[in-house]
């Protein structure tokens, strides 16, 4: 082979490298805006179907603005934010989890000693969802939830009943745990069985938990517990810490307590 035949094979090679880097980087930023609409939609979405309001054909924005108050709340308080102190990072129409967690002004780090769910920084405020139903009345609230498992964070939700203590509804969007194992963490049998656990007693101490194995029905703790996942222990023990971090005092507790001290006054 020639050098010359060497050379033009390159310099072919190299011009259609460039071109399709060229069609790769324009399609991407052309595609962006529509992957970040897919994303908001699929988080709607599932925002709907642990309050129980999705099913297939609905108009999924309709249907969220209609049915939901969407509000951000200081978890140390448990006040809500108003919109007034609202800046680029923390809104409700973008609000992201890990974008707030990772914020020097709205997240913070978290003492080994209190970090159950394993995810060393969390934000100080987070955005709550509550269904308004009959009346105007609230119906039940939902809370986004998010700790490590096996193999990945499992970022979710869990919607509360208005007594405060019901689970309605339980689901994650997004993890990397393993198919058929961890992964059952989306199965709808699984996530059904949270429907009906108390998530505490009447004293208000924080019962709910996820078990290894089954538990026994017959038990009077039969009502706060979950069935754990089959063969997959770590994801079983981390939607546990997750869940009972989220739902104690250094998650949504003072605002479920200022809840109740309302309910009660």
């Amino acid at each position: 082979m020639s050098n010359d035949s060497t050379k033009k094979t390159l310099l072919v090679a190299l011009v259609v490298c460039f071109v399709a880097s060229i069609l790769v980087s324009t399609a991407a930023v052309e595609l962006k805006p529509v992957q970040t609409l897919n994303k908001e939609l699929d988080l709607k979405k599932n925002i709907l179907s642990a309050g129980d309001l999705y099913h297939e054909g609905i108009d999924i924005n309709s249907v969220f603005k209609e049915k939901l108050k969407a509000q951000i709340i200081d978890l140390e308080t448990g006040e809500v934010i108003p919109e007034s102190k609202y800046d680029d990072v923390l809104n409700i129409e973008k609000f992201n989890v890990e974008t707030i967690a990772s914020s020097p002004k709205w997240g913070k780090s978290i003492p080994a000693s209190n970090d159950i769910a394993g995810i060393k920084r969390m934000p100080k405020a987070m955005a709550i969802y509550t269904v308004i139903g009959d009346s105007d009345k609230v119906d039940k609230y939902i809370f986004p939830i998010y700790g490590k498992g096996l193999w990945s964070t499992l970022y979710g939700f869990i919607a509360v009943d208005k007594d405060l203590k019901t689970v309605k509804g339980f689901t994650f969007y997004q993890h990397g745990e393993t198919p058929g194992l961890g992964g059952e963490v989306d199965n709808p049998k699984w996530k059904s069985s949270w429907i009906g656990k108390q998530l505490f007693d009447q004293n208000g101490e924080l019962k709910i938990e996820v078990i290894k194995g089954k538990s026994d029905r017959n038990s009077d703790n039969a009502k706060y517990q979950i069935d754990g996942l089959s063969g997959a222990t770590l994801t079983t023990r981390g939607v546990n810490n997750l869940v009972r971090f989220w739902l104690d005092k250094n998650g949504y507790g003072p605002f479920l307590n200022k809840l109740k001290g309302k309910n009660n006054g």
